[in-house]
């Protein structure tokens, strides 16, 4: 049984799995600054689309109001930005 390798830790294997895939100082910008300015996009837009269709949801009655949706699209926009940071410090 001398041909036996031997299993690593869990911290062993992570940090075998870091040190193989760690990415680039661009990738990280690139990855980071797509998140947070989708994050953005989607609570400027998101935003000013509700605001644009205001009359028409209300009128609709729908059991998701205004409030509902507004909370959709910061909570959305709010994912995305802390995508973003974690994917810079990560």
């Amino acid at each position: 049984m001398a041909n036996e390798v031997a299993t690593p830790t869990l911290k062993e294997a992570l940090k075998q799995d870091r040190a193989q895939f760690d990415d680039c100082t661009p990738c990280r910008v690139v990855g980071s600054a797509t998140f947070v300015g989708l994050g953005a996009f989607t609570y400027v837009s998101g935003h000013s689309q509700l605001k644009a269709q205001e009359a028409v949801i209300r009128q609709s009655k729908s059991v998701f109001g205004l409030g509902s949706r507004r909370a959709a699209i910061t909570t959305t926009s709010a994912v995305f930005v802390g995508l973003g940071v974690y994917r810079w410090f990560a």
